[in-house]
């Protein structure tokens, strides 16, 4: 089986587990609801081996006999195989050998088999082709957001990534110029056009993990949707993120970042501007206006798709960072090095072991959550960096038998002495020393 079948399988395992539902299992597998009941039919009667397509596996019908297939490449493999410059290719060789041998088979047809045997190879892959997308109808319903990383300061300023948006309909663009392409980057330009247009309905991004992210193994298995923060943002404000599968799928967007390196880069240089906050300033107070009035142009359908802008307070609680973590049993929440002291409003009935959510804002913020209404804290301490204490160099000391006697120094193990400067350790070595005339003074 693919991957894709053993995906569906273990979905529908944790189905009959009585562990998800067919609409989730349809999000997941990014199937529709009716599909996944056609699935579902399917693997109760016939079990896993029904998610196997038919067709895995048998021969086709209209294959070429074995003993035609064996002839025909002889034939190459003694007439027209050779090194890079004198083989024949696929299309030639199938023309030479339906002319001089009047064995006919496609050139395709012959290119596999040749492919398979290793007397052909991919020396050139065509470009695959991509069909071309209509415009949508309506302003507002899908606005499409990428980053250009570029020299937009040419070398009077750091290097900048420019986040662009533009509207599928119109080809409306507001753009900023950040340091890099962050989460906080894409929530600013999403937020001035929330302010100035309205909510879009759907964000056409790529396959970043700022926007979207495929799910891990872990949570395929446990039927988790993968979420980004970005994501959940867009999920609270009711807008759909699509992510592109290559970069033509998002043209508009791109080719529009093209215009922006052209135009922009050289406006920028005319202004003599070499920071950030400068070239904002310009973007959004003259560079705009002047683009949209040049390349924009009138929707298909005049309803405009936008919703009506929340408020500051709204977008201040939706636009954040929000983190799940446990409390300690004694009221402290660890996030990013920080020691956060919460204080409950009764000490005797504490949140141990509960989770708390801890929102972090653009500019530092930080705000803890408990049961979903805000929680007192206090900043205590930082977590020191964990640094390995050197332990002192000991000199590796032998073992000693402490029964037997002690070599006190260099040139006194018995192994370096003579026989009659020894020690006597016995009764029986004693009387053989004086059997020799060894003085008792020679003994050390």
């Amino acid at each position: 089986m693919s991957s894709k079948e053993l995906m569906r399988v273990g979905i529908l395992a944790r189905i009959k587990a009585g562990e998800a539902k067919l609409a989730h299992a349809a999000e997941i597998l990014d199937v529709s609801y009716r599909q996944v009941k056609r699935l579902w039919r399917r693997y109760r009667r016939q079990g896993a081996g029904a998610m196997k397509h038919g067709n895995a596996g048998r021969r086709s019908s209209r294959a070429k006999p074995e003993k035609f297939r064996r002839r025909v490449l002889q034939l190459v493999r003694k007439k027209y195989w050779g090194d890079a410059e004198t083989r024949f290719g696929p299309t030639l060789a199938a023309e030479h050998v339906a002319e001089e041998d009047g064995l006919k088979v496609d050139a395709e047809t012959l290119r596999r088999w040749m492919l398979s045997e290793g007397l052909w190879s991919r020396e050139r892959k065509r470009k695959q082709h991509r069909q071309r997308r209509e415009r949508k109808k309506h302003f507002g319903e899908l606005v499409q957001l990428d980053g250009s990383f570029h020299k937009w300061l040419e070398d009077r300023g750091p290097c900048s990534c420019l986040m662009n948006m533009v509207d599928d309909a119109t080809a409306k663009t507001l753009c900023r110029l950040e340091g890099h392409e962050t989460i906080w980057a894409a929530v600013g330009v999403l937020r001035r056009w929330i302010e100035k247009y309205g909510v879009p309905r759907g964000l056409y991004t790529g396959w970043k993990n700022v926007y979207k992210r495929r799910p891990t193994t872990q949570e395929q298995l446990h039927g988790i949707a993968a979420e980004t923060q970005f994501g959940r943002m867009c999920e609270r404000l009711g807008i759909r993120i699509i992510a592109a599968n290559s970069p033509q799928a998002k043209g508009r967007v791109e080719r529009n970042n093209g215009t922006h390196q052209d135009r922009l880069v050289k406006k920028l240089r005319r202004k003599g501007i070499a920071s950030h906050a400068a070239a904002n300033a310009y973007i959004e107070g003259e560079y705009l206006a002047e683009h949209n009035r040049r390349f924009a142009q009138a929707a298909a359908e005049p309803t405009d798709y936008h919703r009506p802008s929340p408020s500051r307070s709204e977008l201040d609680a939706i636009f954040r960072l929000e983190t799940e973590r446990t409390i300690s049993n004694d009221w402290v929440v660890r996030y990013r090095g920080l020691l956060l002291q919460l204080k409950p409003p009764s000490r005797r009935y504490g949140p141990t072991q509960a989770k708390a959510t801890v929102c972090e804002w653009e500019d530092g913020r930080l705000e803890v959550l408990y049961r979903r209404e805000v929680i007192a804290h206090a900043l205590i301490a930082y977590l020191p960096a964990r640094q390995e204490e050197k332990k002192p160099a000991t000199k590796k000391v032998r073992a000693v038998n402490r029964s037997g006697p002690r070599w006190n120094g260099p040139g006194q193990h018995p192994w370096t002495q003579s026989y009659e400067g020894m020690k006597p350790r016995s009764p029986v070595r004693a009387k053989a020393r004086t059997l020799l005339g060894v003085p008792a003074s020679a003994t050390p």
